[in-house]
């Protein structure tokens, strides 16, 4: 096969895929309703029920339901008769996923799926199935055609499921005013829980350079070279009064002669830009690439507390 032929294979495969979609979307009914506040109503957890392809995509709606406020268990059909029913609880919802509804694992299983849970929620693309007959809710995930060139292979069925799993999710986390700061507390680890949690004072360096304003050349190179960032605050009695940079050192040399009447308050910056201790790690990211600069001072009520650079942030996953 050439390679246009590929490409094309590829972007129907997409298309099928697609239109599956939509016709999921168009089914979106008073079914899905029962199913959402079956499951948003209940007062244990959501059992997902699966095999095969299915299985897999079980797990990851399991997964995506954790995330985000809805606790749910994997239930691996073949294995609920080995002792794994025992965790379906009376107070329990159970979602039984199965493509045609009629494998006979899913089968064997549906009378008991029934007897423990308190519902039983059937995905299936046949409505006529034992699945369906055994459910009190009934979401149709029927397709028309597998993405498969042999129309075997579960490719579009699966994208279904997993999209209706998906919807099921957004709608959940609607229901329970899910926000930011409940995913936080599931993500705590990786960029993406430093992102939701980390706090300024997380990544602060170990020294905080500071002079006077009356500092001379000689003490302010000192105290520069003291800092890993290239910079030191000016400081009045705990009163920040500015900043200078190796670059404000720099331009200082360019432009004068002499450097016995250089002082501190004559080449810093003043009204620099800070950040609380407590604030978002990435509240400060945001400052830092919307000033163009490398650092910003960090503050203790309103008192020099430290430096954040925007290269540590950036090491550890801070976006």
């Amino acid at each position: 096969m050439k390679n246009i032929e590929l490409l094309n294979l590829a972007k129907k495969s997409i298309e099928i895929e697609i239109k599956e979609l939509n016709l999921l979307k168009s089914r979106i009914d008073a079914e899905f309703l029962k199913a959402l506040h079956l499951i948003n109503d209940a007062t244990g957890k959501l059992v997902i029920v699966g095999i095969g392809k299915s299985a897999h995509v079980a797990n990851k709606i399991v997964a995506t339901l954790n995330s985000t406020g809805t606790p749910s268990q994997f239930l691996h059909a073949s294995e609920a008769f080995h002792g794994d029913l025992g965790i379906i609880q009376k107070n329990d919802v159970v979602l039984c996923i199965s493509n045609s509804g009629n494998s006979s694992e899913i089968v064997n299983v549906l009378p008991y799926l029934k007897q423990y849970s308190s519902a039983l929620i059937g995905m299936t693309g046949n409505l006529e199935s034992k699945l369906a007959e055994y459910s009190d809710v009934v979401l149709n995930t029927f397709v028309e055609n597998e993405a498969c060139p042999i129309k075997l292979a579960p490719t579009s069925s699966t994208t279904v499921q997993m999209a209706l799993g998906d919807a099921l999710a957004v709608c959940l986390m609607e229901m329970k005013n899910f926000k930011e700061q409940d995913f936080a507390k599931f993500h705590p680890g990786g960029s993406l829980g430093k992102n939701l949690t980390a706090k300024v004072e997380q990544f602060l360096s170990s020294n905080k350079p500071s002079v006077s304003e009356n500092a001379k050349i000689r003490e302010i190179i000192i105290s520069i070279s003291s800092s890993k960032h290239g910079i030191t605050v000016v400081l009045e009695n705990e009163k920040i009064l500015g900043v200078i940079t190796d670059g404000d050192l720099r331009r200082m040399l360019l432009n004068n002669d002499s450097l016995e009447n250089i002082t501190a308050e004559k080449i810093m910056s003043k009204n620099p830009k800070s950040i609380d201790k407590n604030a978002l790690a990435k509240e400060a990211m945001q400052i830092l690439k919307d000033k163009n600069i490398g650092q910003l001072i960090v503050t203790e009520s309103r008192k020099y507390f430290g430096i954040i650079d925007i290269h540590k942030l950036l090491d550890e996953g801070i976006i």
